[in-house]
């Protein structure tokens, strides 16, 4: 499996595109323009990929800015967990809270439940349930690759804030220690911002929860 990163939009968010036996999918889109959006195309096109799906690891503005502009392009289904879907449902009021004018979205995503080998074409991953940042967040295990998409659940020497709608460190907390701790050390962990990471460096040096 190839990944790929673009820092893109004014939070300085990861969008991931992972490639493999010449399927795509987009994790998190959160392009705030064209010209960010063209770098993910042109990877596709180099690829001679198709890309199949959108996963969301959660729904705040910062992870999927550029959704729209991505299935304009691209039209594939979009995953999503629904434990609460405020912050999907709400994307333009959130947006404007960041001075950001943006539409809504006039369907309703396909479900990204917590459960073992989830697969959507060629990609088989670990959804693992990992609220405490926001309330529909998940986190994407690729045991195969030993690759954790941990979105903003857990970055290098930190972790996602708990100051926005449904945030709660206790649960983030135990998110991180029940679910993420558990996965083998040498797992390279995908945040959503920042450079990647590893379960044992974090277990041993996160500044807000150690192993």
């Amino acid at each position: 499996m190839d990944i790929k990163k673009f820092e893109v939009g004014p939070f300085a968010e990861n969008t991931y595109l992972l490639t493999k036996e010449g399927k795509s999918v987009v994790i998190d889109p959160g392009f705030s323009n064209q010209s960010e959006f063209e770098q993910l195309k042109k990877a596709v096109s180099e690829s001679g990929s198709e890309v199949i799906a959108v996963l969301l690891t959660h729904a705040h503005v910062d992870h999927v800015l550029g959704l729209s502009l991505l299935l304009k392009v691209y039209d594939v289904p979009v995953y999503l967990n629904q434990t609460d879907t405020h912050l999907w449902e709400r994307f333009p009021e959130q947006s404007a809270m960041f001075g950001i004018r943006t539409g809504g979205f006039d369907f309703t995503p396909e479900p990204l439940d917590e459960q073992k080998d989830f697969s959507v074409g060629s990609f088989t991953m670990d959804v693992f349930y990992t609220p405490g940042h926001s309330p529909d967040h998940v986190s994407l295990y690729f045991e195969d690759m030993g690759v954790l998409i941990a979105g903003d659940t857990l970055f290098k020497g930190s972790i996602g804030r708990t100051d926005l709608y449904k945030g709660n460190f206790d649960l983030l907390e135990k998110s991180i220690r029940e679910k993420l701790y558990t996965l083998p050390d040498t797992t390279r962990v995908l945040p959503g911002h920042g450079p990647e990471t590893t379960i044992g460096f974090e277990k041993k040096n996160n500044a807000f929860v150690k192993g």
